[in-house]
């Protein structure tokens, strides 16, 4: 049977079109019912005989309408679901609704254990409904016009309760009301989700899991969820926001709250065809909007600009738990609060204030963090409903609001909560119970709760993934009669690497040799990853969506499965590697006098650390030909570097450190600064050579889709504070080019601090922008700038094991050279190219800030139980107190004005000085940007009604304001887990030194 629908529609080039679409439908398309008498055999995942609950007796399949799987993922994602038949009118709307909540869906229906049968009720004569005139699809899939019984849902379920036998049934579960009305009038068995939970036996955590939407059904929520003593503005409709943009009256923006006061926001919006960056201060001005919520911004008139300097503030300080309806005294604190955040400041101070008006992309994931202990009702029962309070381990998020019945057995426990909605009459949002992480300190529940926080992909790879891998696996070996096609063979060649200790994935080794002429033959050896990695099978795409491999301190979540990163793409030493070569021919006087690149076959002769490296440029008895061409590489890095510095590149810092860790416990029992050798800078000296002529390359033929990487120039209004802090010192930053800024930072010394140049370095790295991967048709050349490096053009290629942009540049490459000539046309689509640099964009950024706070737990772990007292560095003066960093273990903490809550602060703002003011024994004492000073280090308890992780406390000890530190000790205990004397190993795992 075959309909035929014929429209018009217009092209991009303004021309009309006519469309002729043919819809078949067939009526032997499989029901997936086991044992079918109407339909012809085939195999199936649901089972003959499904399950009974107490709302339907009799063994059933259910199927979920577009809404349930659309809101509640998280509950059909859980075990306690199966023998689901999923409807392709349901897919296809999941599809234009929300591309992730598809996928995993999709992922459900490709497991067998699961249960999720497809039924392709489009093509099926009997099911298929044909759209009315004027019928939206949500009308035509769900409810249906009054005149309309039969829509594509309920027509669907309606012929599988005819169609198979009267012993099993089929239930329709939707959320919609008037949608299960109207399925009773028809005969069909119709439940909300939640009425269908509440009959499973054994699964008491799914109705926590239930989202709370707004549906009809939820009748039976708590009444104090609205707050009727606080109401939000209104958002505008997307008709009205659309049209603001348009004129300008509106602003796009993403919404950065900051992370230490939950009431002060920021967003970098587009103004005159310059970036601008506006502050969002209090609740009424932030609206309702969440951390990453893409929001429509109007800015607020001059006399309400403020000035930049921020309060640190804590919510939970501030505010009751009113789970009730707050009290006046609580809607006192936030008009309070919000004036204090809003003090008028002079002229030169001001920055521009803006409010949101709407959203425009909600950025809602599920949250790790804990149970408000102080909200859950005294002697609740384990199967008493109540709402309480969910603390977000990311200070950002503001309070949700749950409810569930496993109150009391959560306490101490990290969870995971998502949001369902958050009305303007309501102070918080509303949210639901996802699942139990573990408990509160438990080392490995803090680690998944900090990769889940930062959304980095972790579970093991899947058999299909791994059934890419070589069949050989291990056994595996480059063969002459297999590999050496269209390959050079550089196996004799004094090729070495150069890596930190314990490194298993070597993905880059390096050569010199001395040529008769006089020149130098160098070359950078990457590991040939795109020759075992094949465009868009199942081990590319997790490749793809993973992005990067992420470094924690204690491991490592690779990108790749480990026989290809730790092995067979490693380039270890005395083994045959497949590698993608960059060769040059380069002068004594550091000169590139040719380049070309090669696919070829290597044989390291020596996988060396970067002290053992050190060790042999040091020693000038090492004369061996790896040595001499690891001097020879010395000797023009440092000639390539000097001519980087006088271009403008730039030489930032950062505290990195490294942690020492017991044998056995894996307890942390020391903490190092990194210390960068002359083997390191050779390392990226020819790392960062072979990126810019690997970007020239893929340009020159590709110039619409190469994968690049740029550095944006910062706004001048990034380095107005740092500016203002080294007037005193008499330090101008001139960050017009990064020439002048790279001048600047020479010139920042302090004869009586040698760390002062560094923590200036550091400073200055915080008021960089985030180099980022484009692709190259998206922008014009002179945006092609990489600011920090100062070259015309950048890209990614050496770190394919670790990055999917470099293996995406391999590539690129290799058809650049003609030796890939069926490259997948996905290589030269724009579109696509773009859309792959913004994952990646994301993946890298959520790596970063893993690994950042895996350090964090690390250090909290090393000082638990301990007090000392060290030096530091005031690197941030803020209304409330001030940022330090203690750099023998680059730890960044604040100091409070007041050091006890809700007492009067010993230290008071003097905003014409920008520096905090308190009373000494010896008269006034002066705390300013870049003073040194000494705090005591201890660390507080996450107890059972702590909310967030054991933090580290910092209290001012010199300069002396009597009350700011009670107690001042050095502790003496043993370090963790052990005595000082216990055998220790430093922990790196395997990362590589950055290449910028």
């Amino acid at each position: 049977m075959l309909f035929s629908k014929a429209y018009v529609r217009k092209t991009k080039r303004g021309s009309v079109i006519k469309v002729l679409k043919e819809h078949y439908l067939r009526d032997d398309i499989y029901c997936g019912v086991p044992g079918c008498q109407r339909c012809p055999e085939h195999t199936t995942t649901l089972s003959a005989e499904p399950r009974q609950t107490t709302a339907v007796r009799s063994p059933h399949y259910i199927v979920p309408d577009t809404n349930i799987l659309y809101h509640q993922i998280d509950v059909m994602e859980h075990a306690a679901f199966v023998d689901v038949i999923v409807l392709q009118t349901v897919l296809e709307e999941l599809r234009h609704r929300s591309l992730p909540v598809y996928n995993r869906v999709r992922a459900l229906t490709a497991e067998p254990a699961r249960r999720f049968f497809v039924f392709c009720n489009e093509h099926h004569r009997e099911t298929f409904v044909q759209r009315e005139p004027e019928e939206t699809p949500n009308d035509r899939n769900d409810r249906g016009k009054p005149f309309n019984r039969r829509r594509p849902i309920r027509r669907a379920v309606e012929w599988y309760s005819a169609h198979i036998d009267s012993k099993r049934a089929v239930v329709l579960i939707t959320d919609d009301r008037a949608n299960r009305a109207k399925a009773k009038d028809a005969g069909i068995t119709a439940l909300s989700l939640r009425q269908y939970v509440e009959s499973l036996s054994g699964f008491p955590e799914l109705v926590d899991m239930v989202a709370a939407v707004g549906g009809d059904d939820d009748d039976d929520m708590d009444a104090s969820a609205a707050d009727k003593k606080f109401v939000y503005p209104e958002h505008l409709s997307p008709t009205q926001i659309s049209a603001g943009l348009k004129s300008g009256a509106f602003h796009q923006g993403v919404l950065n709250i900051s992370a230490h006061n939950f009431l002060e926001g920021s967003s970098m919006i587009r103004v005159n065809n310059e970036e601008v960056i506006v502050q969002i201060i209090g609740r009424e001005n932030l609206n309702r909007g969440v951390q990453g919520d893409v929001v429509a911004l109007q800015i607020l008139p001059k006399s309400e600009w403020r000035s930049g300097v921020s309060t640190v503030l804590e919510e939970e300080v501030v505010e009751k738990d009113d789970l009730e309806e707050p009290t006046t005294d609580a809607a006192t604190v936030d008009k309070t609060l919000d004036k204090a955040l809003q003090e008028p400041a002079t002229e030169q101070e001001l920055k521009p204030t803006a409010r949101i008006v709407g959203i425009i992309k909600r950025n809602w994931r599920p949250f790790c963090g804990t149970i408000d202990a102080s909200s859950v009702h005294a002697g609740s029962t384990s199967t008493q409903m109540q709402s309480v309070f969910f603390w977000a381990l990311d200070k950002r998020i503001p309070k949700i609001r749950i409810r569930t019945r496993q109150a009391q057995s959560l306490l101490g426990k990290r969870i995971v909560v998502a949001i369902d909605a958050w009305t303007k009459n309501s102070r918080y949002p509303a949210g639901h119970y996802v699942r139990t992480l573990g408990e509160v300190g438990d080392r490995a529940t803090e680690t998944e709760v900090l990769l889940l926080e930062h959304d980095v992909p972790f579970a093991p790879f899947s058999p299909l993934v791994l059934s890419f891998l070589p069949e050989e696996g291990e056994a595996w070996v480059v063969r002459d009669d297999l590999h050496l096609a269209n390959r050079e063979d550089f196996r004799s060649w004094d090729v070495c690497s150069i890596d930190p200790p314990g490194c298993t994935d070597i993905d880059d080794a390096l050569h010199a040799r001395l040529l008769p002429n006089g020149n130098y033959s160098v070359g950078v050896h990457i590991a040939d990853v795109s020759h075992f990695v094949k465009t868009d099978n199942a081990m590319d795409l997790e490749a793809r969506r993973r992005g990067t491999t992420v470094y924690l301190v204690d491991k490592r979540i690779d990108m790749l499965p480990g026989l290809l990163g730790t092995n067979l793409c490693s380039l270890r030493s005395n083994v045959d590697r497949l590698a993608f070569s960059c060769l040059w021919e380069i002068t004594p006087d550091a000169e590139v006098v040719s380049t070309r690149f090669t696919k070829s076959v290597i044989r390291s002769k020596a996988s060396l650390t970067y002290d053992e490296a050190q060790a042999r440029l040091d020693d000038p008895k090492m004369t061996d030909s790896v040595s001499m061409s690891i001097k020879a590489l010395n000797m023009l890095a440092k000639k390539l570097r000097a001519r980087r510095m006088a271009a403008g590149a730039l030489t930032l810092a950062s505290p990195e450190v490294r942690f020492r860790m017991e044998n056995d416990s894996q307890d942390p029992v020391d903490v190092e600064l990194k210390e960068l050798k002359d083997t390191n800078a050779l390392v990226e000296e020819f790392m960062l050579l072979a990126n810019i002529y690997v970007a020239r390359k893929i340009y020159e033929c590709f110039p619409e889709c190469s994968m690049l990487r740029r550095h944006p120039k910062p706004p001048a209004t990034n380095f107005e504070d740092l500016g203002k802090a080294l007037e005193p010192f008499g330090v101008k930053i001139d960050a017009s080019t990064s020439r002048t800024l790279s001048d600047s930072l020479d010139a920042a010394v302090d004869p009586n601090d040698p760390y002062f140049n560094k923590l200036v370095r550091i400073m200055t790295t915080r008021c960089m922008m985030q180099a980022v991967y484009f692709c190259s048709g998206t922008l014009a050349e002179p945006d092609f700038w990489h600011y920090g490096l100062a070259t015309d053009i950048y890209t990614h290629f050496t770190s394919p094991i670790r990055r999917y942009a470099d293996l995406v540049v391999h590539r690129l490459l290799a058809a650049s050279i003609g030796y890939d000539k069926t490259y997948s046309s996905e290589l030269t689509d724009k579109a696509k190219v773009k859309e792959m640099s913004d994952v990646l964009n994301y993946r890298n950024r959520m790596a970063q800030q893993a690994s950042r706070s895996s350090v964090e737990l690390y250090t909290n772990l090393f000082f638990k139980g301990k007090t000392v007292v060290e030096e530091a560095y005031v690197i941030r003066i803020l209304k409330n107190g001030c940022s330090l960093l203690i750099p023998k273990y680059g730890v960044e903490s604040f100091v409070y004005a007041a050091p006890v809550p809700n007492q009067p602060p010993l230290l008071a703002l003097h905003p014409t000085m920008n520096a905090l003011t308190g009373a000494g024994p010896d008269g006034e004492v002066v705390i300013k940007l870049f003073d040194k000073v000494r705090v005591q280090v201890t660390v507080e308890e996450a107890g059972v009604a702590a909310a967030q992780r054991s933090k580290l406390v910092l209290r001012l000890v010199e300069p002396n304001v009597p009350g700011m530190c009670p107690v001042v000790e050095t502790s003496t205990a043993r370090p963790l887990g052990g005595a000082a004397t216990t055998p220790a190993r430093t922990t790196r795992p395997a990362k590589k030194p950055k290449r910028k």
